[in-house]
Order: C-alpha cells, then sequence, then structure tokens
C-alpha cells in the first residue's frame, strides 16, 4: 500500500467522484411530476427547466465515470508522476463539481461547455501520461 500512499489526492479524487455521481443521481429525481416526464420516465427535454437540467447532469457525469475512473486508475498502477496524477485527478473533480452547478443552476452553456471540456483535457492528460509510462 505504500506505493499507493503519493497517489493519495487521485485516490480521493475517485472516491469524492462516487460521491459527486450519487449526489447527483438523488438531485436528479427531485421535482419529476407525470406531466413532465416522457413515456421512458426521464424528464422532457428542456433546458428551461431545473428538473431537466439536474437529470442531465447526473446522466453527463455517468458518462464520464468510465473514461475518468479507467484513466486515473490506469495511470496509478502504471506509475505515471504522482504530482500530475494527484493534480488532473483533483481538477477534474474541481471542474466537474462546477459543471454541476453550472448545468443545474443556470443554462449558460458556454460555462458548462468550458467545465467540460477542462475534465475531457484531464482525462486525456492522464491517458498520455499512462502511454507514455507504458512505453
Amino acid at each position: 500500500m505504500e506505493a499507493f500512499a503519493t497517489y493519495s489526492h487521485a485516490i480521493t479524487s475517485l472516491a469524492l467522484w462516487a460521491l459527486i455521481v450519487n449526489v447527483l443521481g438523488m438531485i436528479s429525481i427531485r421535482g419529476r411530476t407525470p406531466e413532465g416526464r416522457c413515456d421512458c420516465g426521464k424528464p422532457k427535454r428542456n433546458y428551461d427547466d431545473p428538473v431537466y437540467r439536474s437529470e442531465r447532469a447526473f446522466m453527463n457525469a455517468v458518462e464520464n465515470s468510465g473514461p475518468f475512473i479507467a484513466a486515473t486508475v490506469a495511470a496509478i498502477l502504471i506509475g505515471a508522476s504522482p504530482f500530475w496524477v494527484n493534480l488532473l485527478a483533483s481538477i477534474f473533480i474541481v471542474a466537474r463539481i462546477g459543471m454541476a452547478f453550472v448545468h443545474i443552476r443556470t443554462t449558460n452553456q458556454p460555462a458548462r461547455s468550458a467545465c467540460f471540456a477542462t475534465g475531457m483535457f484531464c482525462i486525456f492528460g492522464l491517458v498520455i501520461m499512462t502511454i507514455v509510462a507504458a512505453f
């Protein structure tokens, strides 16, 4: 376990991500009404509706879970630079918290896109470091 101690921020980021996704899941079901749902049970598409935006924030987090977890765990297991792995994983968490806030509370598409892009570039950085460390 000593080998993983240098990745404490990245490992904490993974745990925080699990918490964030679960909290977003709980938030995403609040305020749903039969009138506001499609036949599938999901909220009707309407970015002016905070219920719809909450659902989208949750689903976007779920969609990004696999890449973030895979890239972070791979970087840790391959022994990529702990400083950069910790930094990128931590920035990802901050960007995703910002994205959840912007997504749920506003209709500010540019801010949401900026937060998404920041998280995506963190994942790309983790992947690149893993590939470089492997070869």
